[in-house]
């Protein structure tokens, strides 16, 4: 019986943790007493879940839809220093971002590459050439001049031209190269969500927390539904992070700490012909945005506006048009007009609610709020700090158990699918066998950036099934091997789930009926 006790035996020895794939849905692993849990699967979910885990706290992560199906798979695709907030002074969240740009990409290299962009400069107001090569300066140091990317590099119009013809000449001054890197935001977020689980923590997703659970002493875990299955049934825990970013005020009522919910908007449109850089261009109003090659084609945003609820995160084509224009006007040679858009998508954040001129100068700095005792909720922040926000997430729980802190390990352990060896040495190797196997050479490459080291799963269904080898879509780099992977090992239940977060086929492509028929019937091959 539960809290009796059986003295004629010694107690089972705890089950190991399971590794990190294939990722298991189990339920019924909820069923137990938590010191945490953790509310909302995102990235920020999946750093805490993972971070505490491995300092030895017994974890639960739920998520109400899948993994990353938020804000997390709605980003610019970047991990980044943030070069526009050395405008508005933060340099010591800059420094920050780009001491975990580098970090990142030695945890996680297939997952995180390094990426050129370039920045025209025009005769105007907005900055002159002296200041942007002294602001690239501060940004190369404040990256401590190691790591991932080349310093800047300064051109002048001609040699700018000559490289991208597409650029507008008139009233061209001047040019810069600097460097940061990219990533695939959803694909990031499970591969975190796997590491948790490797350590030990419960990751359910497809189940919601509908109301929060207290005594006396506060916070004791939260009401939860199987929306696969289901059932309610409750979830105990010592301590309750609700990392759901703009959903979490739905469970905390009224007296939730005021945020401000800020919308983005991304374009897709064709891939820019023999061009593997970036952009970062100007928009009429002042405000960046980049323009970014991503799997073959190209993403353009964001935009940025407050909105009251993130049911609100529905793209315009007033957004659309303000993007377009701003591509026009800075990139008119590529000729693009709406016309031309393959997919659009927009996500929201939460910045913490303080008055500002424009959204532009509010703050991105990351706070954690304790609105009740032993509930903990983080603000603010963004997706290239999510690792080391979430180790003061933790710090923040072991406080509130009155727990000594241990110090955080997952700046220390790879993610999942990182090669051992330098992944410069290992990516041809790896793409030349998955050729070898029977993929195109695009394919190939793009397989071994997203799979890494688990590609010899890929490899192992190929042989079994040669067809597994060809594409999902012929416009998309993703094979039939990685839907099977998607269903088998990475915890998707549904077509959306495989071709929008496990792969971003469905931001790809325009025709997704027959990828969609495919993928049910690899559902259970």
């Amino acid at each position: 019986m539960p809290g009796v006790s059986d003295t004629s035996a010694p107690a089972p020895a705890p089950a190991p943790a399971p590794g990190a794939f294939p990722l298991r849905r189990n339920v019924a692993g909820l069923d137990a007493d938590f010191d945490l849990l953790v509310i909302g699967g995102g990235i920020y979910g999946a750093w805490t879940a993972y971070d505490a885990a491995l300092r030895g706290l017994k974890v639960a992560l739920i998520e109400k839809l899948d993994w990353a199906s938020g804000t997390s798979s709605a980003s610019s695709k970047l991990i980044h220093g943030g070069l526009r907030y050395l405008e508005h002074y933060e340099f010591s969240l800059v420094r920050h971002a780009l001491r975990e740009r580098r970090l990142l990409t030695r945890l996680a290299p297939h997952l995180v590459r390094p990426l050129d962009f370039i920045l025209p400069v025009w005769k105007g107001p907005r900055a002159s050439p002296l200041m942007l090569s002294a602001g690239l300066t501060l940004y190369d140091a404040l990256a401590f001049g190691s790591g991932p990317v080349k310093p800047h590099k300064r051109f002048n119009p001609r040699s700018l031209l000559k490289l991208y013809p597409y650029v507008d000449p008139d009233n061209l001054v001047s040019g810069f190269r600097y460097g940061d890197c990219q990533e695939d935001d959803a694909r990031m977020t499970m591969t975190v969500v796997a590491a948790a689980q490797s350590a030990g923590a419960v990751c359910v997703n497809r189940v919601q927390a509908e109301a929060l659970l207290r005594d006396k002493a506060g916070i004791r875990g939260a009401r939860v539904r199987d929306v696969h299955g289901g059932a309610v049934f409750e979830v105990r825990a010592r301590c309750v992070v609700n990392s759901a970013g703009p959903w979490a005020r739905s469970l905390l009522g009224p007296d939730a700490p005021r945020v401000k919910l800020v919308k983005g908007t991304h374009l897709l449109l064709p891939a820019i012909q023999g061009c593997t850089e970036a952009f970062l261009l100007t928009a009429r109003d002042g405000r960046v945005f980049f323009v970014i090659p991503w799997y073959g084609r190209t993403l353009v945003g964001t935009t940025e506006s407050e909105v009251q609820s993130p049911d609100d995160a529905q793209p315009t084509d007033e957004e659309t048009h303000y993007l377009i224009d701003g591509v026009r006007r800075g990139l008119p040679g590529l000729g693009w007009t709406e016309a031309d858009v393959i997919a659009r998508y927009s996500g929201v954040r939460t910045l913490q609610a303080e008055d500002a001129s424009s959204l532009s100068a509010v703050s991105r700095e990351f706070d954690i709020v304790e609105p009740e005792p032993r509930l903990v909720l983080p603000i603010g922040g963004k997706y290239t700090t999510s690792r080391c926000d979430a180790a003061q997430i933790v710090d923040r729980v072991q406080r509130a158990l009155g727990q000594k802190k241990i110090r955080s390990l997952t700046g220390l352990k790879r993610l999942p699918g990182a090669p051992r060896e330098d992944f410069d040495i290992w990516l041809p190797l790896a793409a030349k066998r998955l050729t070898a196997s029977g993929l195109d050479g695009v394919a190939a490459s793009f397989v071994a950036h997203r799979q890494g080291t688990r590609i010899e799963d890929v490899l192992a269904l190929i042989a079994g099934d040669p067809t597994l080898a060809g594409r999902v879509h012929e416009d998309a780099p993703f094979v039939r091997a990685e839907v099977v992977l998607a269903f088998r090992d990475e915890m998707a239940l549904t077509a959306d789930d495989a071709l929008r977060r496990r792969m971003p086929l469905a931001l790809l492509a325009a025709d997704l009926d027959a990828a969609r028929a495919d993928a049910e019937r690899l559902r259970n091959a």
